[in-house]
């Protein structure tokens, strides 16, 4: 498979050794600098692999499907656009693929969350608080991760509502 990369921070980096190992060629290794001619570096992608910033992941996105080429996104943050990414999506005839998390334990973990949220949702004298703690070069805050965790909780528990998704410390 050919790849492009868009975004060339530590995961592009990973992504890539992984890729290689696996047999796949990246093609294209694009940063923000590069943007401009995003059209022309995915000319012979098979797929473009996005991790950036969510100020930069939706042009990214829009981009890539004007140019026919589907998504994988790990970027977080623009999820408020989301309609907006949909329809190009749809009036592409193109295809997305979004996680705010991919590591398989981490996603065992949202099924192991949404089990627990229910099972406690009714247990009033709980509180329920999500504390991140990351490395120092850590951008979003709080993590599409901990959103994510957040989300599960508020869907099957009246006590949390949405406005609580700020901080360190959400819930």
């Amino acid at each position: 498979m050919k790849i492009a990369l868009i975004g060339y921070g530590k995961m592009g980096l990973a992504i890539e050794h992984e890729a290689n190992a696996r047999g796949h060629e990246i093609i294209a290794r694009i940063k923000s600098a590069d943007a401009h001619q995003m059209h022309t570096l995915l000319v012979n992608a098979d797929v473009a692999i996005e991790f950036t910033r969510p100020e930069a992941a939706i042009n990214n996105m829009l981009s890539c499907f004007q140019s026919g080429i589907p998504v994988v996104t790990g970027t977080t943050g623009w999820y408020d656009e989301f309609e907006k990414v949909a329809d190009a999506v749809e009036n592409n005839n193109g295809a997305l693929f979004y996680a705010s998390n991919f590591s398989l334990g981490v996603n065992i973990f949202f099924e192991v969350n949404k089990l627990l949220a229910k099972l406690m949702s009714s247990q009033t004298e709980y509180i329920a608080a999500i504390k991140e703690i990351h490395h120092i070069h850590k951008l979003d805050a709080p993590s599409g991760t901990a959103i994510s965790i957040a989300e599960q909780i508020i869907e099957v528990n009246p006590a949390y509502d949405q406005s609580k998704l700020k901080g360190d410390v959400i819930l």
